[in-house]
């Protein structure tokens, strides 16, 4: 049964029915955890700190009976959503026959092995066109528009037959503040553009750029300067959140007490969790964690066939559900790294 004009078969995504899948925030969190022990025993302030500024979010998951059974392997699967307070950029288009209730603009999935050697983190774009249980096929940051963040998790688990731990949603805001705190980060820029946020020109050269929190908000916003949008969209939030993930490990942070206070006191306003990711929780995972470092961070976005056009018009990205399936069974089985090697990503 074909759900699209090029001929695109989404009876492979409707046959999924039988499964009841920003960035690396949490990552960062926990290692932030990590560099206040290392600092000197901060963990109790920035711990009050984090579950005294950040968010709850209420009902964060799906009915029980519409999940997949929790795994055994002992990996951790953390969901995380973003959002844009700004607005503009397309952010809150309308989608054909979806409520104007909100988008997840930005979604990844945080893979956490068993062993702890290696962080995975999928990037879902945005208008991966899938279906919505419930709700028929859509593009998947419409998921949120119609339930909220249950949807969207049930939405995701269902793609993947995966169950989510944990689920956490910040707003890109965020992202201006992180960096400050860090007092700045490098970036290598791939491809040049120039932008305007509404008061300020931005233009950012191809190659390595020291980026200011105004800067780096600008820079991981970006699409519309690409001839792939979203795609090298993407691409940019993974080099920055990888160029993040150095700079918090380097010395100069982890010996810093003042700048990993300030990091979480910058950070935690703009996050919001399900009800059982506090600072305990978030400090066992840190702490699991003490052995990662940048290049353990692996980024790499769910495989798609690149853009078609919807049966009434839209502009998709047509998913590779044959390549999904592999991953679905990766991450039920604990074998992630597998799965990126075999596919070269």
């Amino acid at each position: 049964m074909s759900d699209d004009n090029m001929g695109y078969d989404y009876g492979q995504s409707e046959r999924k029915k039988k499964h009841p899948v920003r960035a690396t925030i949490i990552t960062l969190l926990a290692l932030v955890v990590i560099a206040a022990v290392v600092a000197g025993g901060y963990l109790f302030s920035l711990a009050k700190s984090f579950d005294t500024k950040s968010q709850t979010i209420e009902s964060a998951f799906p009915a029980e009976s519409a999940r997949p059974e929790k795994s055994d392997t002992g990996a951790k699967n953390i969901l995380l959503l973003g959002s844009d307070s700004r607005g503009g950029s397309g952010e809150t288009e309308n989608l054909a026959g979806v409520p104007n209730a909100g988008r997840s603009d930005t979604i990844m999935l945080v893979h956490i092995p068993a062993d702890r050697k290696d962080v995975f983190v999928t990037s879902i774009m945005r208008d991966t066109w899938v279906p919505i249980p419930g709700k028929g096929t859509h593009k998947i940051n419409a998921a949120f528009s119609y339930g909220g963040v249950p949807k969207a998790v049930q939405t995701i688990e269902t793609l993947l037959d995966t169950r989510i731990d944990h689920v956490a949603s910040i707003d890109m805001e965020g992202f201006k503040g992180l960096t400050d705190a860090l007092g700045g980060v490098d970036i290598n820029v791939p491809i040049g553009f120039t932008t305007n946020n509404g008061h300020r020109d931005f233009s950012f050269s191809a190659g390595m750029q020291h980026m200011d929190g105004e800067e780096a908000l600008a820079f991981v916003r970006e699409r519309k300067s690409f001839k792939d949008g979203d795609y090298q969209r993407v691409k940019d939030q993974q080099i920055f959140l990888k160029a993040v993930v150095n700079k918090l490990l380097a010395r100069d942070t982890l010996t810093n007490p003042v700048k990993i206070s300030n990091i979480v006191n910058e950070l935690s306003p703009y996050v919001s969790v399900d009800d059982s990711l506090d600072a305990a929780e978030l400090g066992q995972l840190g702490l699991s964690l003490a052995g990662v470092r940048g290049n353990d961070l692996h980024f790499f976005t769910l495989p798609n066939l690149g853009v078609g056009r919807s049966n009434d018009g839209q502009s998709i990205v047509l998913p590779d559900n044959d390549a999904i399936d592999e991953l679905a069974a990766a991450l039920q089985d604990d074998t992630v790294d597998e799965f990126v090697r075999t596919h070269g990503l």
